[in-house]
């Protein structure tokens, strides 16, 4: 048996999806335990693309079952529509199963986002507006409406009239929008129910039936560390645990089943939305990661904000998620970027900074300490790691000895096959 856990160590957009469909070849099971459809994996596999949003990325090697766990919030609309493209595509979505015990986006929840965010003013966080945070919001507060409910169409229909009932009064008397009907809620989601139905199972059962059977399985995250809602940028940050320990409560397994942690970075720094950001570089150098990187959200389309890998996230990651390797991707785009700067401590108030602050107005007045290097040349045909350019190598190495975390896969391209095995 073997448990492998992929997550992310900055502010999501690493390219978890391209290490998860690689890991996932020989895995039996892959999950997804955490966030909603504002988190997307995009994988090139034999020369096309995939976004995928909901269904977990195993799901594009046959024969792997694939859930999606009770700590994810599932908008029905995307998954079927996620489903039908897969088909479209040719892969089969036989395989994937659906915990009874995760919570469902309604149409209400959506609405409540957009309102939110832009009753925020200056202060939005900068969501996705696809109705995550409230749906959370309602699972913390126990009115939420879950996937066994779904499927069970009385306690569906009663749920919704209920929920209605505070839902428009505060869309109506505190935001001013347009009230929900309870109706036309009811039968679209009855659709959406019929063709789910199949795949519901008790996802916590057949995951320690696995567990038993000694299955090798893999927990797929979504977001990133720094998106955590306990130990992120608060408050920019998702509604939801996308670090290792998320694994626990988004799918039902207890700590001492899992082996291994591995923690996806770029060889940069980038992310979308407000908040804090100390290496960011709004200037000529971050255009340049941009473009070279292709920098637009999978989700959103939109530009990220770029800058120097910082090492103190890393490092701070590597301790909240209990890493066992690290997985690095744009080696290739980093090296032609010409001088390449990595962020090594913070200093505040004439002190050196090693760690994360919880508080961002500190954060916001620490200041990167660099060291540089030379950049190198295309590596994107290179697939051993003694054949790196000496740049890129001490690049590497030098990520190495300030995460105290060995780097295990290096990604020099989008493909699948533009990955090396670090020995």
């Amino acid at each position: 048996m073997s448990t492998k856990i992929v997550v992310g160590t900055q502010w999501g957009d690493e390219g978890k999806g391209k290490y998860i469909d690689r890991l996932a070849k020989d895995s039996d099971v892959v999950v997804r335990f955490s966030g909603g459809n504002n988190a997307g994996h995009t994988i090139v596999a034999n020369g096309v693309k995939y976004a995928l949003h909901l269904v977990p990325s195993g799901i594009l090697h046959e024969g792997k079952k694939c859930v999606i766990g009770n700590g994810v919030v599932i908008d029905p609309a995307v998954l079927v529509k996620e489903m039908d493209m897969l088909l479209g595509k040719g892969i089969k979505t036989d395989n994937l199963l659906i915990s009874d015990r995760a919570h469902l986006i309604m149409p209400y929840h959506r609405e409540l986002d957009k309102l939110q965010e832009s009753f925020r003013g200056n202060f939005s966080i900068g969501t996705t507006k696809r109705g995550i945070g409230p749906a959370y919001s309602d699972k913390t507060e126990r009115s939420g409406i879950r996937v066994c409910d779904l499927i069970d169409g009385d306690s569906f229909a009663e749920k919704v009239k209920e929920n209605l009932k505070v839902k428009n009064l505060i869309i109506e008397r505190v935001y001013g929008g347009e009230p929900f009907n309870a109706d036309e809620i009811i039968d679209e989601y009855r659709n959406y129910g019929d063709i789910l139905k199949p795949f519901v199972i008790d996802a916590n059962a057949f995951l320690f039936e696995a567990l038993e059977e000694n299955k090798n399985i893999l927990f797929e995250g979504a977001q990133a560390t720094f998106l955590d809602l306990d130990f992120g940028t608060y408050p920019y940050v998702t509604s939801s645990n996308p670090v290792a320990g998320g694994v626990c409560t988004g799918a039902g397994i207890g700590p001492r089943y899992i082996d291994e942690v591995y923690g996806v970075m770029k060889a940069y720094t980038t992310r979308v939305g407000a908040g804090p950001f100390p290496t960011e570089q709004d200037n000529e150098a971050g255009n340049t990661i941009r473009e070279l990187g292709f920098e637009y959200g999978t989700t959103t389309g939109r530009p990220r904000r770029c800058g120097w890998l910082d090492t103190v996230m890393i490092r701070y990651a590597a301790r909240i998620n209990s890493l066992t390797a690290l997985a690095i991707n744009h080696i290739d785009t980093i090296g032609k970027a010409g001088k390449i700067k990595l962020c090594t401590s913070y200093v505040k108030d004439g002190k050196t900074i090693k760690s994360i602050p919880a508080s961002l107005k500190e954060l916001e007045l620490c200041k990167p300490v660099y060291e540089e290097f030379e950049g190198w040349d295309n590596v994107s045909d290179i697939r051993k790691y003694d054949d790196l350019p000496a740049n890129a190598k001490k690049y590497l190495s030098r990520i190495q000895e300030l995460t105290g975390v060995k780097i295990k896969l290096i990604g020099v391209g989008s493909g699948r096959e533009q990955t090396i095995e670090a020995v």
